[in-house]
């Protein structure tokens, strides 16, 4: 599979689902969420499905989903402001024209005195053909529409920070939880499909025209030495079989209570990671398909992986920290085509395992991530009101800023390793 292709549809997958987690946390709590993108930057693609509009951008380097009462509303609409009113067949305001109102010729032009979108849902204003002022009453879902585009209005109680703060706490939580269960769930099928490795001292799969086969061994037999030592594991057979590259070893094995010894020739192969030959003789672990150990298996591989990460991440603390641990997306890109150069099974647990790095990075308590907004909010819930949403924006823009000056700086690293 060619790279590119693999890095974009990895990533696509793991955002989509991430913010996913969001969007369906968000729309249970009642919270409009008026774009689910994935991607920054330009519109590439865009469709509308009931309150949501769906979007890919051009930048495929995280995604968002865009809550209403997040951030300030754009278009505020003062008194004074003439304004094009179209009406529903319930005789209330579907639709409020902010400017370009001559290309809507059924909009009933006014000029506003007070307007309320949050609370009240009204329009005060005079009609430019009648006198004195009218009130108009506006629908949930009316749309406001500048340049000719369309944004629903908010009523107080759809907008996020409306919202108590479990709730609002859920719906960002959502997200890296999702990238928890997404991991679980590729490495339980995974498990299903490609087997579980055992660690019993039993032979799996032989690889055709292995020394193994060649000398008579089959799958299902059990060792009881090698090279004279005993093993009791796959461990510490394999271990033994490494100690002898290119040698003949004597293999003690147990077939249907009968037990017998094989002469086996090992060949060898280069290990980057000892720096050395080691010894081969062609067999698999033994594997179980079962759904009981998939699911075991799921668990601990999402719990180690966490682990790793968890260990590197502490070395800030410890002051080992180096760049080296960590990855931009030059270096995922490369990583990505070794996993895709392994085969598929290799590359699916590879995004199983960066899903379980954008959720446990994602829930950092940093300004910008899911784990700083769940940090304001929980700031929230024990002071009793919310940090002033100017802010708190303020805070995670800069956060963002930094945050992306080190993906920078991490890319650069990334180039000088792989490239220079």
């Amino acid at each position: 599979m060619d790279t590119f292709i693999a890095v974009i549809i990895i990533f696509g997958v793991l955002v989509a689902v991430h913010e996913w987690g969001h969007l369906y946390v968000a729309k249970k709590a009642g919270i409009l969420c008026r774009e689910f993108a994935i991607g920054f930057g330009p519109k590439i693609f865009s469709t509308k499905r009931n309150e949501t509009v769906y979007t890919v951008r051009l930048l495929p380097l995280g995604g968002f989903v865009r809550m209403a009462g997040e951030d300030p509303e754009e278009v505020q609409i003062k008194p004074g402001y003439e304004i094009g009113l179209v009406f529903n067949h319930e005789d209330k305001v579907s639709q409020i024209i902010v400017n370009n109102k001559s290309k809507h010729p059924e909009a009933k032009v006014v000029s506003v005195e007070r307007i309320d979108l949050e609370n009240r849902l009204m329009v005060e204003a005079y009609p430019d053909d009648e006198d004195g002022i009218e009130t108009y009453q506006v629908d949930e879902k009316c749309d406001v529409i500048v340049d000719e585009k369309p944004e629903q209005i908010a009523p107080l109680d759809r907008q996020f920070r409306s919202k108590s703060p479990l709730k609002k706490a859920m719906a960002i939580f959502a997200g890296p939880f999702m990238n928890f269960i997404l991991a679980f769930i590729v490495f339980v099928l995974v498990g299903v499909v490609n087997g579980v490795p055992q660690d019993n001292a039993e032979f799996g799969e032989l690889n055709e025209d292995s020394p193994a086969k060649e000398a008579g061994l089959e799958q299902g037999d059990e060792i009881t030495s090698i090279a004279g030592e005993s093993v009791d594991n796959w461990q510490e057979m394999t271990a033994v079989i490494q100690e002898h590259p290119n040698e003949e070893i004597n293999v003690e094995v147990i077939r249907d209570g009968n037990q017998f010894s094989a002469a086996v020739e090992t060949y060898s192969r280069y290990d980057e990671f000892a720096e050395q030959e080691i010894g081969m003789i062609g067999v698999q672990a033994p594997t179980d398909h079962s759904v009981l150990e998939a699911l075991q298996y799921g668990t601990m591989q999402v719990i180690e992986v966490s682990r790793v990460i968890f260990d590197t991440l502490s070395l800030i603390i410890t002051g080992d920290f180096s760049l080296d641990f960590v990855s931009g997306p030059v270096g995922i890109y490369n990583y990505t085509g070794e996993a895709a150069s392994l085969g598929i099974f290799f590359l699916i647990q590879f995004a199983a395992m960066i899903s379980v790095n954008l959720g446990i990075v994602n829930l950092l308590p940093l300004p910008a991530l899911d784990g700083g907004r769940l940090l304001f909010i929980g700031y929230e819930a024990v002071r009793g009101k919310p940090v002033d949403p100017q802010k708190e924006g303020m805070i995670h823009f800069f956060g963002f800023a930094l945050l992306f000056l080190l993906m920078l700086v991490v890319t650069w690293n990334d180039i000088n390793n792989f490239f220079l």
